[in-house]
């Protein structure tokens, strides 16, 4: 049976911010769809540490400060049980799929080991199979014009998306465009997952590299390039000297 067909799991993150060494998770969820079996979603709410969660952020995703505080459990224990779940997941076997992953599983990694958690990597280690939407998306059709958010895709690929930009509705959403992309293109649904997966780091790569040289010949962007990292799933942590 092509993975596709199987169970899927997926996993998405909203945020305080998008810079993923300093911004914290405030909701996640990791649900498991597909298989011919019922929706299995699991979803956290984290008090983010106490930090504030900025006005921009909340807008997008509808938490605020207080809700965070009043409502969410201590970020610490939010991690420690969203790494279990997905190392669950990955021990059964089971792809992970996420819209640009390399986001979602490098601010995970850097909260696991803000607050002391043993990050998922070290858990499962060379097992991880992830199926990011947003790679497999622009290797199947790369000159199309126009964005390329969560929303878009399921637009195009005519997959529903109940409110988008809360962690369920966007992690079972993105599952569904991995499901659409990959009954149509049999480079992807006809790919064993190791090769998939493999194939994914490279293509996340030059499609890096690719939009990073589109800043450097466009004017006033420029600057914009050295930002640009071709590492996927994730960006690896880097050691401080005390390590």
């Amino acid at each position: 049976m092509t993975w596709h067909l199987g169970r899927l799991c997926g996993f998405d993150t909203e945020t305080t911010g998008i810079d993923v060494e300093t911004d914290r998770i405030v909701t996640a969820c990791v649900a498991q769809v597909g298989g011919n079996l019922r929706v299995a979603a699991a979803n956290w709410l984290s008090d983010v540490g106490g930090m504030e969660i900025p006005e921009a952020a909340a807008k997008v995703h509808g938490i605020s400060t207080a809700k965070a505080r009043s409502e969410g459990r201590p970020a610490a224990e939010v991690i420690e049980q969203v790494v279990a779940a997905l190392a669950a997941v990955v021990l059964s076997d089971i792809p992970i799929v996420a819209m640009n992953a390399s986001f979602d599983f490098t601010v995970l990694d850097r909260e696991a080991r803000r607050h002391g958690v043993q990050p998922l990597t070290e858990i499962v280690g060379t097992d991880l199979r992830v199926v990011d939407v947003r790679v497999l998306d622009k290797r199947v059709d790369p000159y199309r014009s126009g964005r390329r958010t969560l929303t878009d895709l399921c637009r195009h690929y005519e997959v529903p998306l109940d409110g988008a930009h809360s962690a369920d509705a966007d992690a079972i959403a993105a599952c569904r465009v991995a499901w659409r992309i990959a009954s149509t293109h049999k480079e992807i649904g006809n790919a064993f997952l190791d090769e998939l997966h493999d194939l994914q780091q490279d293509w996340a790569r030059e499609q890096a590299e690719s939009l990073a040289a589109y800043f450097r010949r466009t004017p006033g962007k420029e600057h914009q390039a050295d930002g640009v990292r071709g590492d996927w799933p994730l960006v690896p942590a880097q050691r401080s000297e005390n390590q």
